[in-house]
C-alpha cells in the first residue's frame, strides 16, 4: 500500500524525517525514497528495501539530506520522490494510492507533446504522471486540484515545494492523513504512530479531498474537504499499525472490539484463546476477554531478522518468511482445543501452513475465526493484493470450483448466512484442515469501527461503490 511522511522545522528536518517514514515501514514492499530542500535545491536519495531495511539504507546518508523541509516515502510500486522543474517552480512529489486510468492520463499527456520518463519496469512514473498533471496549471493549488479531478481510483500526495509542503488528501479519504505539531515544527503522516516518539501531537486529521499548505510556522487550507468519504476499512483490520489512529478511531482499540464481536457469536467450547502474530493478536485479545477464555501464545514471532510476510515481492519468499518467522510452542498446542484469530484470509497459503503445524504438534482442534468478511472482490482503489490475481484470493478459488463454468453472482456468496455462503466457507474449511471456521459479519466490523458504512470503504467484502 505504502504510506509517506512529510515535516517542516525551523531547525532542520532531517533527523523528524529520517525516523519519521521509518515508522511506516510496515506499509511497505519494495522502495523507500527522501527528498530535502534548502538554498542550494534538492537532495533526493532513493533505494530498494526488497532486501534490507530503511534505516539500513538510509541511515549513512542521514547527514546529507539538509534543508527545513522535506518528504519521505515507502513505496510498493515506483520509485519516489520525484523532483520536477516547471514554470510553477521547482517542486517533489510523493504519493500513496493506485491511479486506474493511467493510459488514458499518459494518452492525453502525448497529445500535448508532453514527455514522461520511461522507468525500470517498462512504463511511465505514476508518481511522475501526477507532477505533470500538477504542473499543467497556473499554481500549485490549482494544479493539486485538477490533479485530484483528473485520476481515478485514489491518490493522496505530499508535494514538497519552496512555499511548504502541499497536503492533499485523496477526493474520497481513501488513504489516511493526520498532521502532528510541536514546538516550531509541523509534520504530516499516513499513520500517526510516526508521531509519539517524535514528540509531535495529533493536531488534525486531513479531510477527504482536503488540501493544507504545511509550514513550520503553521497550517493554511488551500481546499476545504468534501462531503464524502469512503477510508479504506482494511487499514483498521490488518494494514494499520497498533498504534495509530484514523479518523481519530484507534487500530488496536478497533481489532479488540473486532474480537469480542467474534466471540459473542462463539458456539464452540475451547480451551484457549490465540492470535496469529502480529495483527491478529488484538482481534484474539478481544476475543478472549469477551469469552472469558485464556489468551495463550500457540506461536510466538521472531522479529530480529523476519520481515512481514507480505513484503517480499517473490511468492516463493512470501511463503518462506510466513514459515520461518513464527515459532510454535509443543506445550502449549498439544492436546489442545484452539481458537485462533487472524486479521483476514487472503490466499489462505500461509494460513495453510500454519495449521499443518498445528495438527504436527499434536493439536487437538483447530477452530479459526477472521476478523473480517472473505475477500471476494479485487481492491479497485489502492494497491492491496495488486501482486495477486482476483483468481487467487481463497473466496474466489472456493467460488470458482463450486460453480459451473460462467460468471458467478459473487453477491450471493458475500451474504453471510446464504447457502452459497456457507458452502464457500466450508470449501475453505476443508482445505485449510481447520476444525471450524467462521468469518466477521460486515455489520459487526463496521460497528466495531464505529464509522457510518457510507463513510467506508467496504469494496473487497461487498463489492459497494458508493461513489
Amino acid at each position: 500500500m505504502g504510506g509517506f511522511f512529510g515535516c517542516c522545522s525551523t531547525s532542520g528536518c532531517a533527523t523528524d524525517l529520517f525516523y519519521g517514514t521509518d515508522y511506516l515501514s510496515h506499509l511497505g514492499t519494495r522502495r523507500g525514497g527522501i527528498a530535502t530542500l534548502d538554498s542550494d535545491g534538492f537532495h533526493r536519495s532513493i533505494h530498494s528495501l526488497e532486501n534490507a531495511y530503511f534505516r539500513n539504507k538510509f541511515e549513512p546518508e542521514l547527514h546529507e539530506l539538509t534543508g527545513h523541509a522535506g518528504v519521505g516515502v515507502i513505496s510498493d510500486t515506483d520509485a519516489q520522490p520525484i523532483v520536477l522543474f516547471s514554470h510553477l517552480g521547482r517542486f517533489a512529489v510523493v504519493m500513496v494510492g493506485k491511479i486506474t486510468n493511467m493510459d488514458e492520463l499518459i494518452r492525453d499527456a502525448f497529445a500535448q507533446n508532453i514527455h514522461l520518463s520511461e522507468t525500470s519496469s517498462g512504463g511511465p512514473s505514476p508518481t511522475e504522471v501526477v507532477g505533470t498533471l500538477i504542473s499543467q496549471k497556473g499554481s500549485f493549488s490549482e494544479g493539486i486540484r485538477y490533479a485530484q479531478d483528473r485520476i481515478k481510483g485514489s491518490c493522496s500526495m505530499l508535494v514538497l515545494t519552496e512555499k511548504g509542503i502541499f497536503v492533499a488528501r485523496d477526493k474520497l479519504g481513501r488513504t489516511p492523513i493526520i498532521i502532528g505539531k510541536k514546538d516550531n515544527a509541523y509534520a504530516a503522516s499516513s499513520e500517526s504512530c510516526a508521531f509519539p516518539n517524535l514528540g509531535f501531537q495529533v493536531d488534525c486529521y486531513v479531510g477527504p479531498g482536503e488540501v493544507i499548505l504545511m509550514t513550520a510556522e503553521g497550517l493554511e487550507q488551500v481546499q476545504k474537504p468534501g462531503d464524502k468519504m469512503q477510508v479504506c476499512s482494511f487499514l483498521w483490520v490488518y494494514y494499520g499499525y497498533p498504534a495509530s489512529s484514523y479518523e481519530g478511531i484507534n487500530t488496536e482499540t478497533v481489532r479488540y472490539q473486532c474480537g469480542a464481536a467474534l466471540a459473542r457469536r462463539e458456539n464452540v467450547k475451547a480451551d484457549l484463546v490465540g492470535g496469529i502474530p502480529d495483527s491478529g493478536i488484538g482481534h484474539g485479545l478481544g476475543f478472549a476477554h469477551e469469552s472469558r477464555l485464556p489468551y495463550m501464545r500457540p506461536y510466538v514471532k521472531y522479529t530480529p531478522t523476519w520481515p512481514r510476510s507480505f513484503m517480499p515481492q517473490n511468492q516463493k519468499m512470501r511463503d518462506l518468511v510466513a514459515r520461518m518467522k513464527l515459532i510454535p510452542i509443543c506445550e502449549i498446542i498439544e492436546g489442545k482445543s484452539i481458537i485462533f484469530c487472524d486479521d483476514s484470509v487472503v490466499r489462505g497459503t500461509q494460513l495453510q501452513d500454519n495449521v499443518q503445524i498445528l495438527h504436527e504438534f499434536g493439536a487437538r482442534e483447530i477452530h479459526m475465526r477472521i476478523a473480517c468478511p472473505c475477500l471476494i472482490y479485487p481492491c479497485e482503489f489502492l494497491n492491496f493484493s495488486t501482486s495477486r490475481s482476483t483468481l487467487d484470493l481463497a473466496g474466489r478459488k472456493a467460488i470458482d470450483d463450486l460453480e459451473q463454468p460462467g460468471t458467478p453472482d459473487l453477491s450471493l456468496y458475500a451474504t453471510d448466512g446464504s447457502d452459497c455462503h456457507g458452502a464457500m466457507v466450508e470449501h475453505i474449511r476443508t482445505r485449510l484442515k481447520l476444525t471450524s471456521l467462521r468469518y466477521q459479519k460486515l455489520d459487526d466490523l463496521v460497528t466495531a469501527i464505529g464509522l457510518p458504512k457510507e463513510t467506508l470503504c467496504t469494496h473487497c467484502w461487498d463489492g459497494s461503490s458508493f461513489f
